[in-house]
C-alpha cells in the first residue's frame, strides 16, 4: 500500500514545515508516502467559494487515480482515536489500493469532490489552522504506524 497526501498551498510557518518534513521523513521508514502540494487559487477576492472550491477539486481530480481509496480530512467526518485510526490503515493495507488523503482549502470540499471520496475524516471537532492540520494528520499517521508495529511511541 502506498499514501499520498494532497493539500493546497506551501507551508509558511517555519516550524510547522520543519514538524511536516520531521513526521515525513520518519514515515518512511513504515510506508511509502507521496505529497502532493498544489498551487493555491489565484485571484481569489473575486471568486465565489463555490467556485473556489471547484477549481482546486480540479486540481485534486489530477492527481487522483480511479483505483484510489480517497479519504477527506473534513470537519463532518468520523473521528477515530489513534488506535481506531492504525486498525483502519492495517485493514486497508490489505486492499493494496493506493490511499489518498486530502486537505482541503479554506472552504472545504466542494459537492464534487465529496461525491468522489470514499470516506470523510475528521481529526477532532475543535478547528485548526489548515497549515497546523498538515501536521497533526503526519503525526497520527506515524502513530499509527508504531501501534501497528507494536512500538512504544503510544502509550495508552
Amino acid at each position: 500500500m502506498k499514501i499520498a497526501c494532497i493539500w493546497n498551498g506551501k507551508t509558511s510557518i517555519d516550524y510547522i514545515e520543519r514538524g511536516i518534513n520531521d513526521y515525513l521523513s520518519r514515515l518512511k521508514h513504515y510506508v511509502p508516502i507521496e505529497l502532493n502540494i498544489l498551487p493555491e487559487v489565484r485571484s481569489v477576492k473575486g471568486l465565489t467559494p463555490a467556485v473556489q472550491m471547484e477549481q482546486e477539486a480540479d486540481m485534486m481530480f489530477k492527481l487522483i487515480r480511479p483505483a484510489d481509496y480517497v479519504v477527506l480530512l473534513d470537519e463532518h467526518g468520523r473521528e477515530p482515536r489513534s488506535v481506531e485510526l492504525a486498525t483502519w490503515i492495517e485493514k486497508r493495507q490489505m486492499a493494496s489500493q493506493r490511499l489518498v488523503f486530502i486537505i482541503g482549502g479554506p472552504f472545504g470540499f466542494s459537492p464534487r469532490m465529496k461525491a468522489r471520496a470514499n470516506e470523510l475524516m475528521s481529526l477532532s471537532r475543535l478547528t485548526f489552522s489548515h497549515q497546523m492540520v498538515r501536521m497533526i494528520f503526519l503525526e497520527q499517521l506515524y502513530r499509527a504506524c508504531t501501534i501497528i508495529k507494536g512500538e512504544p511511541y503510544h502509550h495508552e
